[in-house]
């Protein structure tokens, strides 16, 4: 089922009870940290694309999120919020970073623990992904970037200013039509732009 969360107890429910302890006592917010940071930093490499920037933005993110902590509003899920923070740090990071010189990638494959091959292979996957995902149109292509780190089609929806139910429609419609460009058969039940 799609809403179902992961078994690390990430539930509305304690998020409300973190974010009430932390904003009783600042060091708590420690526990929202580490229950979203992987996610957040994954959703900010696959936008950026490098492990600094990467790192750079989560901890942008995380500092704006314990600075508006207050402003967080109890009737929303803490995870929609915290990704909305993410999705706007990282568009900013998107817009004004320059393209990364070559050397800058090397330097980023030596940081890593694998084989070259597997490397390679991973670099070669995430630029298919960044270049189908480059055929959607923005909203679109929002959409599945969210939905790759993680997020529900609901958390999306608040993410964007969405409902749930236009997600899951354009979510529809941006795969039938990356099935479309890559010659894939189309399902009856996809609709057409």
């Amino acid at each position: 089922m799609e809403d179902r969360l992961g078994s690390t107890g990430e539930t509305p429910e304690n998020d409300a009870r973190l974010v009430a302890e932390a904003l009783a006592d600042r060091s708590t917010f420690a526990a929202l940290y580490r229950r979203y940071v992987d996610a957040v930093y994954r959703y900010a490499y696959h936008r950026l694309g490098t492990k600094e920037q990467a790192e750079d933005a989560t901890s942008q993110i995380f500092l704006k999120a314990l600075i508006a902590l207050p402003s967080h509003k109890p009737d929303r899920s803490f995870r929609s919020w915290l990704f909305t923070i993410a999705h706007n740090v990282v568009t900013d990071c998107y817009r004004a970073r320059r393209p990364q010189e070559p050397l800058d990638l090397v330097a980023e494959l030596e940081d890593r623990a694998t084989s070259p091959e597997d490397e390679a292979l991973h670099l070669v996957q995430r630029d298919e992904v960044r270049e189908m995902l480059q055929l959607l149109p923005n909203d679109q292509r929002r959409i599945l970037e969210l939905r790759l780190a993680g997020l529900t089609s609901s958390e999306i929806g608040q993410v964007l200013g969405k409902s749930a139910g236009a997600v899951k429609v354009a979510q529809s419609r941006s795969i039938a039509r990356l099935r479309k460009s890559f010659g894939g058969e189309q399902p009856e039940e996809t609709c057409n732009d």
